[in-house]
């Protein structure tokens, strides 16, 4: 295959790139640098734009039978410069050129950031084989289970804030599935459930909607109203999910009962079998809650992504109907009722980031200061910090959504 040929699940689409010369990938070598990152259908990243190649970058490439690509113009100049993030990139992944990244993300949190994108770009291997019946290992599941717990621990207020911040373009199922993982161990953690059961959960939350990759395309992307027959099979996924999970990768009934169940509700309104309150498996629960959340601050083709704020209230006036009282507890400890990286307007007029919350007081958190009350704007960390909780002269007066901001510049 030269770049761009192919058939309908084999093409590649390539992003615009710099100065740029055809090679052979029989000709690659490490360190070689491509022009424009090479994508299968669905936004699917098969080896980015931007990074020195790595041997198995190249082998990826040959496996898909892609014979000829672009690489920037004068290889061997441009590979050395690339030789610092080839380590970064093993470890967790690879910067996609395909994703938007906010300037006070990438000068803060670049590693967390590729770790994050590493973990999408796995999860995109996974749905791809499940959405095309390929025989998928169980052990890449639980590396990336095991991946997203070790750096939900060591790095939670970037990957709040990579979800709320809607950083990754496209990789639409891959990323909702990631978040709602990482949204679930928070929560699994915070409510200090057995080790054994975080990793339990996680697992369920990563895989929890891979029946929808076998539903029709034009039911599931359908905007407006289902009919009743289409309803009632987009309601029979979680039964599709869970014979994948526990037939097909033969993960134990427990993780099973986790993608099952996620759609019930707490007053016994919900699908597949109307379980109500504590007869709902926990890890279902929690994936519930954290779900909810993630589909409401998305941005969906039929709809605008909800500011963060909003979304948390929605939740917090639940009153018992879908959630579990005490998930939505430990979510607001998590989150605060302005999550982090949620933009506030303070009392005084001085517009900031939220960068941490507090647990025994959800409407103090603390807030990075964008554009004083003078209208002095700073970059990246340069506004003070402001602990709502010490100034207590201070509040936040309204969440602010950054599209308000985006149309004022």
């Amino acid at each position: 295959m030269v770049l761009g040929g192919g058939g309908k699940n084999s093409g590649l689409r390539f992003l615009k790139g710099r100065e740029m010369k055809k090679v052979l990938v029989m000709d690659l070598k490490e360190g070689f640098v491509l022009a424009k990152s090479a994508y299968m259908e669905e936004n699917t990243l098969l080896v980015p734009a931007g990074i020195a190649l790595r041997e198995k970058d190249i082998a990826r490439l040959k496996s898909w039978g892609v014979t000829e690509v672009e690489i920037e113009d004068d290889p061997e100049e441009t590979a050395p410069k690339h030789k610092k993030e080839d380590k970064a990139q093993d470890a967790e992944g690879s910067k996609a050129g395909s994703s938007t990244l906010s300037l006070s993300a990438v000068q803060e949190n670049k590693e967390p950031y590729l770790s994050y994108l590493g973990l999408i770009e796995r999860m995109d291997k996974v749905c791809n084989n499940i959405a095309f019946r390929v025989a998928l290992e169980t052990r890449l599941v639980v590396d990336i289970s095991t991946r997203l717990l070790k750096i939900v621990r060591e790095q939670r207020n970037s990957f709040i804030g990579f979800i709320l911040g809607g950083e990754i373009k496209g990789h639409d199922m891959s990323k909702s599935l990631v978040n709602t993982a990482i949204l679930s161990a928070l929560i699994a953690l915070e409510m200090k459930i057995p080790h054994h059961k975080v990793s339990q959960v996680i697992t369920g939350a990563l895989l929890h909607d891979v029946g929808m990759l076998r539903m029709p395309k034009e039911i599931v992307g359908k905007r407006g109203g289902l009919s009743h027959a289409e309803l009632q099979r987009i309601q029979s996924h979680p039964i599709h999910t869970y014979r994948i999970v526990t037939k097909e990768l033969f993960f134990p009934e427990e993780v099973g009962l986790v993608v099952l169940q996620h759609h019930e509700r707490w007053d016994g309104e919900g699908y597949p079998n109307r379980l109500p309150g504590a007869a709902i498996n926990i890890g279902a629960r929690i994936v519930s809650v954290a779900d909810a959340f993630e589909a409401m601050v998305s941005h969906k083709p039929y709809r605008n992504s909800m500011i963060g704020y909003q979304a948390m209230k929605n939740l917090f006036s639940d009153n018992l109907k879908r959630f579990d009282p005490d998930v939505i507890k430990a979510f607001i400890q998590i989150m605060g009722i302005y999550p982090i990286g949620s933009i506030v307007l303070l009392n005084n007029g001085a517009l900031g980031r939220v960068v941490d919350a507090q647990a025994t007081a959800p409407l103090r958190p603390t807030v990075r200061i964008l554009t004083n009350e003078f209208g002095v704007a700073f970059k990246n960390d340069e506004g003070n910090l402001i602990n709502l909780l010490v100034e207590k002269k201070l509040y936040i007066a309204r969440a602010v959504d950054p599209k308000e901001i985006a149309d004022k510049e």
